[in-house]
């Protein structure tokens, strides 16, 4: 077992006073804000094209329009 809990003394991981570094348990928890950065680019994307989608719809009703017109 490893011990990396902050120290309430030093406020450091005591594998860093340790180590020199800190400790990689198998996954990157800063990680986390990227993925809420990723989550949120997905969900601009998204109305982005669903706007986007509407917008063509307009396009190709006042094309068709025009066209049946000839």
């Amino acid at each position: 077992m490893v011990n990396n809990k902050v120290h309430t003394t030093t406020k450091v991981l005591s594998f860093i006073e340790n180590y020199g570094r800190e400790l990689w348990m198998g996954a990157d928890i800063r990680r986390k804000e990227k993925i809420e950065k990723a989550i949120e680019f997905a969900e601009r994307i998204k109305k982005v094209q669903e706007e986007a989608g509407v917008v063509l719809r307009k396009v190709q009703e006042d094309v068709k329009r025009q066209a049946d017109k000839r």
